[in-house]
């Protein structure tokens, strides 16, 4: 079967998604803080921020890492990266979404291989998030992947450094609210794609992974392959539920070519014995 591309299905994702999110993105896409109505954080505005990332060119930003040591972002150029966001303090939904990503990294290095591609978890509540807390952090969680780093930023840069990413988040009740989001950046550093959620299928993480290591896009070999594809293509994240959906849209569609098919075989049907009968009847 002939190599198809698979860009366009996560472009044209990300596109709809622009338009179909109309819901915002309260409840359970926020993370940490109360989930109310009272949530500070402007979903449409947080949505905007984040796909309005994409594409954009990160600047150098200086971090500490977990042993207080300075190190810059350059310094992981020349690979995939992928960057996450939490705040220490969170005892919830941070903890949770962590143990899933781990888990899409472990399936992620199996496929692409353990040097492919880096990770950087951001603490993003300063001065709280500092390199003690994010060690702890770490360890808290078993996080032993020696290709994931976790990272305080400076507190002058941070406001960027977010901006840059798309990632928005709010003070709230219990903590904060913030998108949960999956930025990867490739190897020139610019922002390549962003996954949602904490239960996203492993292709949207793992595909655009592939595609950045390889150089090309990822090759459709199987029926099962196809399947996936067009999977992915019909859906999109519902931030009131924090999974991927089908969307209503994609569905009308295939109903209507569905009908408009039936119709048309239905069609050529009646005609086919039509024609019959009138050869019988001379």
């Amino acid at each position: 079967m002939k190599p198809v591309s698979v860009a366009a299905v996560f472009a044209a994702i990300s596109a709809a998604a622009v338009l179909a999110w109309a819901p915002g993105l309260a409840g359970q896409t926020l993370t940490g803080g109360a989930q109310t109505a009272a949530a500070a954080l402007d979903p449409d505005a947080a949505l905007k921020a984040s796909q309005g990332a994409i594409g954009r060119e990160l600047g150098d930003y200086a971090f500490l890492d977990r042993e207080g040591k300075q190190v810059r972002l350059a310094q992981y150029r020349g690979k995939p990266v992928v960057v996450s966001f939490v705040y220490t303090g969170c005892f919830s939904v941070c903890p949770t979404t962590t143990a899933r990503v781990a888990k899409a990294i472990r399936e992620a290095r199996k496929t692409l291989g353990t040097g492919a591609f880096q990770v950087l978890t951001v603490g993003f509540n300063l001065p709280f998030d500092s390199p003690g807390a994010m060690r702890d952090f770490a360890r808290r969680y078993g996080i032993e992947d020696p290709g994931w780093e976790f990272l305080s930023p400076f507190e002058s840069q941070l406001p960027q450094l977010l901006a840059d990413l798309g990632f928005s988040y709010a003070p709230s009740a219990g903590g904060f609210d913030h998108i949960t989001q999956l930025t990867i950046v490739d190897g020139a550093g610019k922002v390549y794609r962003q996954v949602y959620g904490d239960d996203f299928a492993l292709p949207l993480f793992i595909d655009p992974l592939q595609e950045l290591v390889t150089g090309t896009p990822m090759p459709v070999t199987s029926l099962a392959d196809v399947v996936e594809r067009i999977r992915i293509l019909c859906t999109v994240y519902d931030p009131r539920t924090g999974r991927y959906r089908f969307k209503n849209a994609v569905i009308g569609e295939f109903l209507s070519f569905g009908l408009v098919t039936a119709g048309l075989f239905g069609f050529l049907w009646y005609e086919r014995r039509k024609r019959r009968r009138s050869e019988r009847g001379a």
